[in-house]
């Protein structure tokens, strides 16, 4: 194992952990933000230094992953493109850049270039992280401005909101 790892990891033994500062406010959002922050746990815990044992577990993960931040990020577009948000196509571009950088690590790593499962999962933490904070609080913040207010205090984006 790398010096490296030890000093990162939380007091609970995780990688990285959720806080509600990363909250989107749309829960199907927020758990598959939690889900790509469990993922990025995982590939930090199979993070052996033994090359073999990783590439054995991510080719067994990594299509699996590949396909869930695709729905994630599709999910995301959906709900941008439903409520007319201005910075779509920018958003999309991004998601679009990373998938295309995700899936070529993968490839690389399959066709047997090394790969250090613990700097994939230091890349990942920070994409993720960094993008929660600065894309997707975009988005996250024109819904709040859209939304109406029900009667018991909730929010919702209504139609007319979007009109």
């Amino acid at each position: 194992m790398l010096k490296l790892k030890s000093s990162t990891v939380t007091a609970d033994g995780n990688y990285v952990n959720w806080s509600d500062s990363y909250s989107m406010g749309v829960k199907i959002i927020d758990d598959q933000h939690k889900g790509l922050l469990d993922f990025v746990n995982e590939i930090y815990d199979h993070a052996t230094g033994n090359e073999e044992e990783e590439l054995a577990w991510f080719k067994e993960v990594i299509q699996q992953a590949v396909h869930y931040i695709k729905e994630h990020f599709t999910t995301e577009e959906k709900y941008m493109i439903a409520t007319k948000f201005p910075g779509y196509f920018e958003h999309k571009k991004t998601h679009d850049e990373f998938t295309l950088n995700v899936v070529k690590s993968a490839k690389d790593f399959q066709e047997g270039k090394r790969l250090v499962l613990e700097k994939f999962a230091h890349f990942l933490k920070d994409w993720v992280l960094t993008h929660v904070a600065v894309m997707d609080r975009q988005y996250s913040n024109y819904f709040w401005k859209i939304a109406t207010y029900k009667a018991d205090g909730t929010l919702s984006i209504t139609p007319a909101d979007v009109a």
